[in-house]
């Protein structure tokens, strides 16, 4: 054979490398994390206040509502899928934004699925952030079909920062706006 029909046999199989084997999924996650979008920081006269009455479960479903963190804290609320890799990837800066923030900042990482794929996912990525189980048919005052989804917002219930789809979570700009939140 041909130098030229080898290499375009090695390109054709890295290609489909890519679509049937976990080297392509764990590609795809990287290049998503990359290049990642910034997050949208909301200016003060343009927030929308949240309605803080809205029921959340935990891995156990014992129920509770998001009342709980309204005056105390800045919260952080994002929706994911486990079996999503664009929600995998943006999950990486969430945990490093979990372990700079989790004792300043309530999280809230939200899935509808069961707990059992998403403890797989967390085992095998090494996540160690809280899970918050999404109740159906209840009443919330953001889309969680929108997913990945993440929204920043303050202690009174002012969104103040917010992405559809992958975002850099873990950014100074982040940083700065969580540090202004929390003092």
């Amino acid at each position: 054979m041909k130098k030229k029909t080898i290499w375009n046999l090695f390109l054709i199989l890295f290609i489909i490398s890519f679509f049937v084997t976990p080297l392509g999924y764990e590609s795809k996650i990287l290049l998503q994390r990359i290049f990642a979008a910034s997050v949208q920081i909301i200016p003060a006269e343009k927030t929308r206040r949240i309605d803080f009455d809205w029921q959340l479960k935990d891995r156990n479903d014992k129920q509770f509502n998001y009342l709980q963190t309204e005056g105390k804290k800045p919260s952080f609320v994002y929706f994911f899928s486990s079996w999503r890799e664009v929600s995998v990837a943006d999950l990486y800066a969430v945990e490093k934004l979990y372990d700079a923030y989790k004792d300043k900042v309530d999280f809230y990482i939200i899935t509808n699925e069961r707990p059992e794929p998403v403890d797989e996912m967390m085992q095998k990525r090494n996540f160690h952030f809280k899970v918050t189980y999404l109740i159906i048919g209840e009443k919330m005052p953001f889309d969680p079909e929108k997913i990945p989804s993440g929204y920043l917002v303050d202690k009174n219930g002012y969104v103040r920062a917010e992405k559809e789809g992958i975002a850099r979570w873990n950014s100074d700009v982040v940083h700065q706006l969580i540090n202004s939140l929390i003092q």
